[in-house]
């Protein structure tokens, strides 16, 4: 099997609710590039990566360029197997894992469908049936966020991660979390996001107010050494996100101590290849991890849901239903939410089938 053609499209995802968080950053309207490789065998595969503006350094009109100069090197090679062909990627153009998240995402597509296997079964067979799923509360009013959460809570979740820092005061954000641990209860688990927003003194004095509430923070600070302080200062557990990026950040964020929980975005490591190793390395390592990506529809929550069941179950602190929270749906079979779980499909590949209709017409194939 050889690749023969490689089409690119651009589709506007649009979130259900404009998304605030420190800094002034705001998520709404993104693009989302999703990738097709098609093979000389009849078979395609499917990747997506939809960089999220001032996130990451990531950029959606990039993938095209990406694509185009890994043609080359791409067009006629064996798509199955994903690290080989992927390795001769690297080789080539040093960086932008994020656009090759999307291409490699698209080989492990036609692996599993090339072996009529679901790609969870490649990935380390399965080792639960499906995922408990997160809800992201946009920073908000503390009241709306509170109502925010007890509909998801009605909804069966019991994981909720606050976005904080949006109103540049911390005591906001105490009564953010004060409000959103009332309308939840004691038990579920909360957790405090300022994407790098804060200050080390903010987020100090936002955790000593709330430690109390039994409530985890998130990626407070721009750096792994502040994030470390925060942690070590106050006491309380810590999720690492935007600082979490490769093998050498995991391995930083866990000598420093500052990691109790990770989050493995693939289009931040490079696709289903890099997330793997990375995976592997923290259950080693005995980190918890959340599986998921910055942003996307239902061709990376494929990919998400399929990495998610297929890691040991004890290290999974959640995933993400990425398509859950933005219109439109590119893939009218994708993977199955329920009772606030992610299931992926059995059918080989990732299981998805991308509507060309949606997708319209490619912006580049080569």
């Amino acid at each position: 099997m050889q690749i023969k053609k490689i089409n690119v499209y651009s589709v506007q995802l649009t979130s259900l609710e404009t998304y605030y968080m420190a800094d002034g950053k705001t998520c709404d309207a993104v693009e989302s590039v999703i990738v097709e490789i098609q093979t000389d065998s009849g078979l395609s595969g499917w990747g997506e990566v939809c960089p999220i503006p001032h996130y990451l350094p990531a950029y959606a009109k990039g993938v095209p360029a990406v694509v185009q100069e890994l043609a080359p090197i791409l067009i006629g090679g064996d798509p199955i197997g994903p690290e080989a062909l992927m390795a001769k990627c690297n080789a080539h153009l040093i960086g932008h894992e994020y656009a090759k998240s999307a291409i490699d995402m698209a080989l492990w597509d036609l692996t599993g469908k090339a072996a009529g296997l679901p790609l969870y079964r490649l990935l380390g067979g399965r080792q639960m049936e499906s995922a408990p799923l997160y809800h992201s509360i946009t920073c908000v009013e503390p009241e709306a966020m509170a109502d925010i959460a007890k509909e998801a809570y009605g909804q069966g979740i019991r994981q909720f991660q606050a976005k904080l820092g949006a109103s540049g005061d911390w005591q906001t954000d105490v009564q953010r979390l004060e409000a959103v641990r009332t309308a939840v209860g004691p038990g579920p688990l909360l957790y405090g996001d300022w994407n790098c927003g804060a200050t080390t003194l903010e987020a100090i004095r936002v955790g000593q107010a709330v430690k109390h509430l039994d409530v985890m923070l998130e990626q407070p600070c721009s750096t792994l050494e502040a994030c470390a302080t925060v942690r070590h200062t106050t006491g309380m557990a810590m999720k690492i996100d935007e600082n979490g990026h490769d093998i050498a950040s995991i391995l930083k964020a866990h000598e420093l101590g500052c990691m109790d929980v990770v989050a493995l975005k693939l289009s931040k490591f490079g696709g289903v290849t890099a997330i793997r190793q990375a995976r592997d390395l923290c259950a080693k390592l005995g980190v918890m991890m959340v599986i998921e990506c910055t942003w996307g529809s239902d061709i990376t929550t494929a990919a998400v849901a399929h990495m998610a069941v297929s890691t040991p179950e004890k290290y999974v602190m959640n995933a993400c239903d990425l398509s859950g929270y933005v219109t439109p749906h590119v893939a009218p079979d994708g993977p199955l939410r329920k009772n606030a779980r992610l299931q992926p499909s059995d059918r080989p590949g990732l299981g998805v089938t991308p509507d060309k209709a949606i997708l319209g017409e490619p912006i580049l194939s080569t």
